[in-house]
């Protein structure tokens, strides 16, 4: 009798839908329990035992279906990758190139680097070897070969390459990203995103998926086809566009992209604070342009920009006055009153705190770092 109910159970067990078998194995259970049958109860047991090895095998043999198609995917990736780099490093020697390809940069660092400011306005930068810091705020951000960094603003930011050698250089690629091209694709009835997120950034790290390598690809490869740039440059950056929105990074850009929303109104604030980051700064007319209250300007520009405007505007001051000093050659007092600072001793009390070190030194000590680069 067991060895006829055990064949009826596993012929059920294969036959039916494993919630009905959970549901039926359940149920057979407590009946049994309460009915005191003997035979009944080690017969629901058996059941039992059963569905939680034929469980179990299932879900063994989908785990080595998916690391299998895991390791397939991989390879995949590190071949397109790799195709990457060597068509970047084909056209990019040292710097950064401006490409005959509209809004297309290439990048190439052989050695590290020391921390340089910036202010990155919004851009898409993929990575496909070494690795490079960047801080905004107190926020920092790791990129290495598999990720590229999104930046759906204007944002003062220090960056450094702190891996990078000369046979394995840090390789990349930057491509500036226009909101009204965004705006066209999130127009389009096909395209479905969901609404706003709670936690909209003004930058963001994302993993590089194989249709945005491939896309790149045939983005560099118009550099051996000048002739093709003006016909089909705009629509693979348009495919590049589209692959970022669908990433999970993508909400980020489309809530900065999406006209009325409070992150593009924040957006706007931050726009108009680093074209007059010079003049002084009054948080209730900044509030006033973006059409909502000072709480919510604040809450909002701190989750776009990780810093409040106040904040925004020194450390973008500060950023300013550094590249004044290094590449003009004008005096500490001359950048900060150039940058909006009344006092001299503020600005030095300021930029020491910000950057390690009083003005003149800081900027003494980075054109001999430039200087050693260079000699190398």
């Amino acid at each position: 009798m067991r060895t006829g109910g055990s064949s009826r159970i596993d012929f059920f067990i294969k036959r039916l839908p494993k919630r009905r078998c959970e549901t039926v194995s359940q149920s057979c259970f407590f009946i049994a329990y309460f009915c005191r049958r003997a035979d009944f109860y080690a017969q629901s047991c058996y059941f039992r035992r059963r569905l939680k090895i034929s469980k179990q095998g299932s879900r063994m043999v989908k785990q080595k279906h998916a690391g299998k198609n895991a390791r397939v995917e991989d390879q995949h990736v590190i071949e397109a990758r790799a195709a990457l780099a060597r068509r970047i490093a084909a056209h990019c020697s040292e710097g950064v190139l401006s490409t005959a390809v509209p809004g297309l940069s290439l990048y190439r660092q052989s050695t590290p680097t020391a921390c340089t400011s910036a202010a990155y306005d919004p851009r898409l930068v993929v990575f496909v070897q070494g690795q490079k810091r960047i801080n905004a705020g107190a926020t920092s951000y790791l990129c290495d070969a598999s990720s590229f960094l999104l930046s759906t603003i204007d944002l003062p930011v220090v960056s450094q390459v702190v891996a990078a050698t000369p046979e394995k250089p840090m390789l990349g690629l930057l491509i500036s990203l226009e909101m009204p091209a965004v705006r066209r694709i999130l127009s389009q009835e096909e395209f479905l995103l969901p609404g706003e997120p709670a936690d909209a950034r003004g930058m963001a790290v994302g993993v590089t998926s194989i249709e945005m390598l491939n896309a790149c690809s045939r983005l560099i490869d118009l550099l051996d086809t000048p002739q093709d740039i003006a016909f089909l440059s705009g629509l693979i950056q348009r495919e590049i566009i589209y692959r970022l929105l669908r990433s999970p990074q993508g909400r980020h850009l489309h809530a900065i992209a999406t006209l009325g929303e409070q992150s593009h109104r924040t957006a706007k604030a931050i726009t108009w604070l680093r074209m007059n980051y010079a003049k002084p700064l009054r948080v209730e007319e900044l509030a006033a342009m973006a059409q909502m209250g000072v709480s919510t300007l604040h809450h909002h520009f701190r989750s776009l920009t990780a810093m409040s405007p106040i904040q925004y505007q020194k450390q973008l001051r500060l950023h300013v006055a550094r590249e004044r000093m290094l590449n003009d050659g004008i005096d500490a007092a001359s950048a900060a009153f150039e940058v909006g600072y009344e006092s001299a001793s503020q600005f030095n009390r300021e930029y020491s705190r910000f950057f390690g070190q009083p003005p003149m030194r800081d900027v003494k000590a980075r054109r001999l770092t430039f200087a050693a680069m260079v000699n190398n």
